[in-house]
């Protein structure tokens, strides 16, 4: 059984999907993050401010469904240049502090609105 869990407080989806789908009653999948604003702007030109968009975006959807970063135990960062993989990542562990899940990140050819990242995220429930 499944369950789609959205959220008024990030952006809507730009495609044929839902913020998240919680499945197996113990886990949340959170589709891919863009640095997209409620508006549907897309936030900063540099990589630091995207991912903090993003990471308050992923933020917004765990809160909805009552989680928090410690839920979270995998991520997949994908990123238009490695070279930003070191700026990316201090603002990643900021927000994940301790909690530090799973993760692989890959640089891809094109992201969706030609952002410089994306982040998907699989949570847990307590």
């Amino acid at each position: 059984m499944k369950e789609i869990i959205n959220s008024n407080n990030a952006p809507a989806p730009i495609g044929p999907y839902s913020h998240s789908v919680k499945a197996s009653g113990n886990f949340l999948y959170i589709s891919g993050q863009i640095p997209m604003n409620l508006q549907g702007e897309i936030v900063g030109d540099e990589i630091k401010a995207q991912t903090k968009m993003v990471l308050q975006n992923i933020d917004a959807i765990l809160k909805e469904a009552n989680l928090t970063a410690d839920n979270v135990v995998k991520t997949t960062v994908l990123l238009k240049d490695m070279k930003d993989f070191l700026s990316m990542n201090e603002v990643y562990a900021e927000y994940f502090g301790t909690s530090k899940p799973a993760r692989a990140a890959y640089q891809v050819v094109e992201l969706p609105k030609n952002v410089l990242v994306e982040i998907e995220s699989i949570a847990v429930f307590d």
